[in-house]
């Protein structure tokens, strides 16, 4: 395989220089429908959409080289070569449930840890498969002792798993390489069987990778008669070659195995939530299909040493503006290879865990809306409470649409008097300058009714 991968590089390097970021390929495609009474059942979903924020994990053999988890396809590593860094992989300060206390410290209340990602090395037991962490210099099922970590430590078990392996010569080219390609389906099917009947109960499991889109890396060889070159396929033009990841019978399968698990939107299977990926793709309000930012705290998805976080107020106004749109934070770290996670980055999750230790109420529970997204901020609502999140104020008094329902009195959680003021043509509040938080400052408004329509703002 690695012969044949030194012969496809070059042909390759020029498409991988656009797909430096996680996922590029898939930038928020479109959802796949969820089919009726399975993808959006409330029984399933409902504890995650309470839960609203979660902690993502990146580790492997990558965070070796430290830089990021797509260093080998970015700088064309052979697959012998990279393999040798399992070799090394012998992380002396692993600790899941130190992870599990900071995702705590952080409010965070699901973790997601990456169980195999695009370069095929197996953070679990997988038998005789010698590109395992099992099988290599660590000789450690890493996958257990995070799911045990995680479960006793009360937060929500998920694992990421991508069914491509860029050690596959079958991912590049799945009719010219249909040997390999199906021996990379094996892998995906026997994988996703292993992940889900040995560790218990996994409550989320994040797909990236899966998508029939995805094979030849979202390009095509033209005929003969058209050069023959091999050109990225146009946006809305799918793969049409012989090839099938068979994903209906891994959707049965993990239906079969864990019936209450949640899967995301990258597999080309009804989907229980959609992934919106980094900080660009917050996107727009959506109440009615569960969905899920994911972005990084620092730098890649995997461990750069050094990558500062941002100011406090950066994570704040996106947990705020996620939720206000009705979704949930799903925020990346990339412990290094010894299993730590940046200090200065774990000391910036428990400021975002003191900050929701004080105005969690407006967070946690909570749906987006009823008042939409506009330039004075966001909105939450649970029950007959509306959390109004100001992150913009007008220069003296925010002026809201009207509501259905009679407010009943108005506070701020983040400090200060609130003055109202409800009409039948909207609601107009202030409070005094002084008392206005820099960033967020929450108003609760106490109604004699719930109110869940979404209301649009100026």
């Amino acid at each position: 395989m690695n012969r044949t991968t030194r012969l496809f590089g070059a042909a390759l390097l020029s498409l991988g220089a656009a797909l430096a970021s996680h996922g590029a390929l898939a930038a928020d495609p479109p959802s796949t429908a969820p089919a009726a009474g399975q993808a959006s059942a409330p029984a399933r979903i409902d504890w995650w959409r309470q839960a609203r924020f979660g902690m993502f994990i990146h580790w492997g053999v990558y965070a070796i080289p430290g830089r990021g988890e797509w260093v080998q396809w970015n700088e064309q590593i052979p697959v012998d070569e990279y393999a040798k860094l399992a070799d090394r992989f012998k992380p002396a300060a692993f600790d899941p449930a130190a992870w599990a206390e900071l995702a705590k410290a952080a409010g965070m209340k699901y973790t997601v840890l990456t169980a195999r990602h695009h370069d095929g090395f197996a953070m679990f037991n997988d038998g005789d498969n010698p590109f395992s962490s099992v099988n290599t210099a660590a000789h450690r099922d890493f996958v257990a002792e995070y799911v045990k970590a995680v479960r006793a430590a009360g937060l929500g078990v998920g694992l990421y798993y991508s069914p491509l392996d860029w050690r596959f010569p079958g991912f590049y080219f799945p009719d010219l390489q249909r040997e390999s390609a199906e021996a990379m389906r094996a892998q995906y099917h026997r994988q996703l069987r292993e992940l889900l009947s040995n560790y218990g109960k996994i409550d989320v499991l994040w797909f990236d990778g899966g998508e029939t889109d995805w094979l030849n890396f979202g390009a095509d060889w033209t005929p003969v008669d058209k050069g023959a070159s091999w050109v990225k396929r146009p946006w809305g033009q799918h793969y049409h070659g012989g090839f099938s990841w068979e994903h209906d019978k891994a959707y049965a399968m993990l239906r079969q195995l864990q019936p209450d698990l949640l899967i995301n939107g990258r597999a080309d299977m009804p989907e229980d939530f959609h992934s919106r990926e980094g900080d660009g793709a917050l996107g727009g309000f959506d109440n009615q299909h569960p969905w899920e930012l994911a972005t990084t705290i620092a730098g890649a998805w995997g461990y750069q040493p050094g990558m500062q976080p941002k100011p406090l107020e950066h994570y704040i106004r996106l947990l705020v503006n996620v939720v206000g749109r009705d979704g949930n934070l799903l925020l990346n770290v990339g412990p290094d290879p010894d299993g730590r996670i940046d200090p200065a980055q774990a000391q910036r999750l428990r400021e975002i865990g003191g900050w929701l230790g004080k105005y969690g109420q407006s967070i946690y529970g909570t749906r987006g809306g009823p008042f939409l997204p506009g330039a004075y901020g966001v909105s939450t609502h649970h029950d007959k409470t509306i959390y109004v999140h100001v992150l913009n104020w007008p220069q003296h008094k925010l002026v809201l649409p009207a509501i259905p329902a009679k407010v009943l009195r108005a506070s701020a959680l983040t400090g200060g008097a609130v003055s109202f003021a409800q009409t039948s043509h909207g609601i107009e509040l202030a409070v005094p300058p002084a008392a206005h938080d820099r960033m967020d400052t929450i108003i609760a408004l106490e109604l004699d009714a719930a109110v869940d329509a979404p209301i649009k703002t100026e």
